[in-house]
């Protein structure tokens, strides 16, 4: 509450009404700069939906921090959007248990001695994503207000971990998370962004690149990823999506194709010496980035750069984004693999990814990984666009675990890699 010359103002926090706020947080977001500060900033045009960055989550949730002015007399002057967040939340892995049960292995082991084989321990996690508050209303208080009501929300449905993503060099978003909320840095991964050309990539003709049904796929998820730190247990619901745009498998060549893949099941059971996957996601229909602040100058040398790549698309030139307009992009998610040709084979379908993204017309391919994937190594991608380290940091909501076994995970190491789910992106 502000009380000044006889006016009074409340800040309220309420759910997000779409039928009338949504004219007012475009307005907000408009204001609000995404990513650190300086010459360049990232806005994001939401395409109408300020839900649509969490619509797709199994429960998800929009606030709004609605400013209500009194005049002297206690009566309402004027009402004022002022800052929202949105949250959702899932069921993920958080850590790992090992068997010895061979009902409950993955793959059958090639030797009649059954190995310990790690099974996943779920937890039901929340995220906050899309907090704002206009510029003209910041250190008021009115984040940690809506982050905590937030919070309310995640504990009433269940909630035994929240967690958030920002920019590392973001200070006044890790401050409040970290000094004030309680959060704690747990990863920092990285975001490898690479731009869509106006040449289409050529392939490794080594490989063959075969895409799964979304049955398929789910198995094959199942069985070799669900005990990766943060996978979905609905990881059928995410294949299923209308913004899932496909899974890819990469083999070598002459081992199998289109014709005479013998699914999913039979693959694990002999699978080859290396192999590689990955799905692609649609956020190009979801929402749109577009960078602001750029000079005359550099967006004259982007111009130039996509001009000469239509001009002559065989010379094969490595064109800049168009970034100075909305732009959108497809997402890769769920990447991994096995093999010495593993890191090639995700190469060779990042390149896939590419071309379908060109025919889409999007600006860039993005996906994000952990700091120590062994992968990572085989993902085009520009360092200018990319960021090296995003910072999650987490919070423990309570001391009732579904799996104790797991003990705190807030305190747990970091493993090599992380599956990020498209819908949260």
């Amino acid at each position: 509450m502000v009380v000044e010359g006889g006016v009074v103002a409340v800040v309220l926090v309420r759910e997000y009404d779409a039928d009338k706020d949504r004219t007012a947080v475009e307005e907000v977001e408009n204001k609000c700069e995404v990513g650190p500060s300086g010459e360049l900033s990232l806005y994001t045009d939401l395409l109408g939906d300020p839900i649509c960055r969490v619509r797709n989550s199994p429960a998800y949730l929009m606030l709004v921090a609605e400013m209500v002015v009194l005049g002297g007399g206690g009566d309402e002057e004027r009402r004022e959007i002022v800052g929202m967040i949105r949250g959702c939340i899932k069921t993920a892995t958080c850590g790992t248990k090992l068997s010895r049960n061979g009902k409950n292995c993955t793959v059958k082991p090639k030797t009649p001695q059954l190995q310990p084989v790690p099974l996943p321990i779920y937890t039901k996690l929340a995220y906050i994503l899309g907090l704002r508050v206009s510029p003209s209303h910041r250190r008021m208080g009115i984040g940690l207000k809506l982050v905590r009501r937030m919070e309310e929300w995640f504990r009433e449905n269940g909630a035994e971990y929240s967690y958030m993503a920002t920019e590392n060099d973001n200070q006044a978003s890790v401050k409040l998370f970290t000094q004030k909320c309680g959060y704690s840095k747990f990863r920092t991964p990285s975001i490898l962004v690479q731009p869509v050309f106006a040449h289409r990539l050529r392939l490794d003709k080594r490989f063959t690149i075969i895409k799964l049904g979304h049955a398929d796929a789910e198995t094959l998820y199942r069985r070799r990823f669900s005990s990766t730190e943060f996978f979905p247990r609905d990881i059928d619901a995410v294949l299923n999506n209308k913004l899932n745009l496909g899974t890819f498998l990469a083999v070598m060549k002459g081992s199998y194709d289109a014709d005479t893949w013998p699914g999913a099941d039979e693959f694990l059971a002999s699978q080859p010496e290396s192999w590689a996957v990955l799905s692609v996601w649609n956020s190009k229909d979801v929402f749109r980035l577009e960078v602001r602040g750029a000079s005359r100058l550099r967006k004259a040398l982007a111009k130039t750069t996509r001009m000469l790549d239509r001009a002559v698309p065989w010379l094969h030139l490595p064109s800049a984004p168009e970034v100075f307009r909305p732009f959108g992009f497809h997402f890769l998610y769920g990447l991994g693999g096995e093999g010495p040709n593993a890191v090639k084979m995700i190469k060779a379908l990042c390149g896939l990814a590419h071309n379908l993204a060109m025919e889409r017309g999007c600006g860039v391919v993005a996906t994000e990984v952990a700091s120590r994937e062994p992968l990572r190594l085989g993902i085009p991608h520009w360092k200018s666009l990319s960021c090296a380290e995003d910072l999650w940091c987490i919070k423990r909501l309570g001391e009732n675990y579904s799996d104790r076994s797991v003990g705190d995970w807030t305190k747990s190491p970091p493993g090599l890699s992380i599956f990020v789910d498209p819908r949260e992106f």
